[in-house]
């Protein structure tokens, strides 16, 4: 049925990827970061195109690219207090500036919605290495999340270093992002992170609740997205979207009835 992910490890890395996103978006949801953390995605477009032009791996250039941006939102925000979703605004412009001029035709076409393919012993061991940071974050942190979104102030008198915590945030989501780069592309893989985030935020009645729910929801949302992907022969990650997408507006009829 998955005609694209026939292994046990590259199901393994999917799902993993799935939770990863589920759970650092969350929080992402929580901070009111819907369109920010979309945006963030973006920033591995010029990676990409740098990558393709020195004959490189793409997905290493796109994980370098949003891990040097995500630094680069941190130390303008942390510097300037401007409201990190600004910064994260004209970041994002600049590096679709930036990718727009490196990328063209298929290659674009590629970055934007995932190059497909099956991925290699190295870089399934890498990303299993990555997605297990992210969800060790989010849960580890938790505490310390919460507080600071409560109250910056109060994490700081609690002992919270919040710009670390800030800065750690940021390179989580970015990891997160940087997992799906292959199967979903910068303009696919923030969806994944935000969607089933924001329908578990719709349904649940606790942070528990949400967690779980939007990791399940994405785990759910990638195994039927591939699937239905493989039996139609269309790309899996624009299919994978349009399900959660589905999800998240029969969430709002469901919410209303109850």
């Amino acid at each position: 049925m998955f005609t694209t992910m026939t292994a046990p490890s590259e199901l393994l890395l999917s799902l993993t990827t799935a939770a990863a996103a589920g759970l650092i978006g969350s929080f992402a949801v929580l901070r009111r970061m819907t369109l920010a953390s979309d945006a963030i995605s973006h920033v591995a477009l010029p990676g990409i195109g740098i990558a393709i032009l020195l004959h490189a791996n793409p997905l290493l250039g796109g994980a370098a690219a949003l891990l040097l941006g995500t630094f680069l939102v941190w130390a303008i925000e942390h510097k300037t207090r401007i409201p990190t979703e600004a910064v994260i605004g004209v970041v994002f412009s600049t590096a679709l500036a930036i990718g727009g001029m490196l990328t063209s035709g298929e290659d674009l076409i590629d970055a934007l919605f995932g190059t497909g393919g099956k991925p290699g012993g190295a870089e399934i061991v890498v990303g299993l290495v990555a997605a297990a940071f992210v969800i060790a974050f989010a849960m580890l942190a938790e505490d310390r999340l919460v507080i600071a979104l409560v109250s910056p102030d109060l994490a700081r008198t609690a002992g919270v270093d919040v710009a670390r915590l800030n800065l750690f945030f940021l390179l989580a989501f970015a990891v997160a992002v940087s997992l799906g780069l292959r199967f979903l592309g910068v303009l696919l893989m923030g969806s994944l992170v935000i969607i089933p985030a924001a329908t578990a935020k719709h349904l649940a009645r606790s942070l528990f609740q949400m967690r779980a729910i939007a990791v399940g929801l994405a785990i759910l949302c990638t195994l039927v997205g591939s699937a239905a992907a493989s039996w139609l022969g269309l790309q899996r990650g624009p299919v994978t979207i349009a399900i959660a997408a589905g999800i998240f507006f029969a969430s709002l009829a469901l919410r209303r009835d109850r």
